[in-house]
């Protein structure tokens, strides 16, 4: 009797350890998904916009978000829709960033990117690289292949070719548009406001870095920012984008954020990390704290914008800019994309 009283209650302890196993393995698989982009802010502004360029963006943007959802749906990673994402809009001259990357002051492509896992807190980057087609691969591949977080110029283009990531030469990257915009910006400048500590930025430029946050099955959390900086730039200058805390960040106990704008100041008030770090000491939401960031960016000077999306499925967009290239999808799989300020009122 004492035997089969021990072998019931063994075999009992194990089907419930096995069903609380299945249970949590269940509950991972029917999580929720969301996933949220932006593709630059600026002066964007419908009186601009010709209905075939704003049908284009609203396009773009649809494709991209559908793209990464139809990742999570199927169970895929937060870092394989943040990458797969990316790449596409990286593949459209319509945004800064890959084959659209704007020109520095010497007519070359230099681009920037970064991607970060919320599970982990592992993350990797590259900076002033030329001729990647897609730098988020590369920045992604630093992340899971090196020792390190972040890789610049010659070096991390080096690492992206010995790791079979396509490489291209500058008429890849070449675009009417950019190349206009670099003329007009040198016909601005002058020699007082070239040696400026801060970017001038004119008043019809878009800041058209591209970002990604996805919210996974399993509840984890990416981030990725990708761009070609600023129109005009010069002495290697870096900004935001590839920069831990500053362009990108993701930490599960809070959000994922990625930011675009005028990078010194998102650098100096770590805009992305701020957000997570106001969820995670100062006990706020996800509303409150992106509000609270973008009121600090906005009294710093700052110009931009960031998109961010906490484990529950919370999206926000906050911009102090005319408009910002954006949308989401959460767990009902309905695109919804924004373009102007003006449909902040939408959501």
């Amino acid at each position: 009797m004492r035997r089969i009283s021990f072998v019931f209650l063994f075999a009992l302890t194990l089907a419930v350890a096995v069903a609380v196993g299945l249970g949590d393995r269940a509950t991972a698989a029917d999580g929720d998904v969301a996933i949220v982009i932006h593709g630059g802010a600026g002066t964007i502004l419908k009186s601009n916009m010709t209905p075939e360029r704003e049908a284009a963006y609203r396009g773009k943007l649809t494709e991209a978000l559908e793209t990464g959802y139809q990742i999570l749906a199927g169970g895929g990673s937060s870092l394989d829709a943040v990458e797969a994402v990316i790449r596409l809009m990286e593949d459209s001259p319509l945004f800064n960033a890959g084959r659209g990357a704007v020109f520095t002051n010497q007519g070359r492509n230099e681009m920037d990117a970064s991607i970060m896992d919320g599970a982990t807190l592992n993350a990797g980057a590259v900076a002033s690289v030329s001729g990647i087609k897609n730098p988020i691969s590369a920045a992604r591949l630093v992340m899971t292949e090196s020792r390190h977080v972040m890789l610049v110029g010659a070096g991390a283009v080096a690492f992206a070719n010995d790791h079979g990531l396509d490489l291209a030469d500058s008429a890849y990257f070449w675009t009417q548009d950019r190349w206009d915009r670099l003329q007009k910006a040198k016909a601005k400048e002058d020699s007082v406001s070239s040696l400026r500590l801060e970017p001038a930025v004119g008043d019809d430029e878009k800041l058209g870095t591209v970002g990604c946050i996805a919210l996974d099955k399993a509840g984890n959390l990416a981030a990725g920012t990708s761009t070609g900086g600023l129109t005009n730039k010069r002495w290697g200058r870096v900004g935001d984008s590839p920069i831990i805390g500053a362009g990108t960040y993701a930490n599960n106990k809070t959000c994922g954020v990625s930011g675009t704008g005028v990078g010194e100041y998102f650098m100096r008030g770590l805009v992305a990390y701020d957000v997570s770090a106001h969820m995670e000491y100062k006990g706020m939401n996800l509303d409150d704290a992106a509000a609270s960031v973008i009121k600090k960016l906005t009294d710093m000077g700052g110009t931009g914008g960031f998109i961010a999306l906490d484990t529950d499925g919370n999206v926000t967009m906050p911009f102090n800019t005319p408009g910002m290239y954006r949308g989401y999808i959460k767990a009902d799989g309905k695109p919804h994309v924004f373009l102007y300020e003006a449909e902040s009122a939408l959501y």
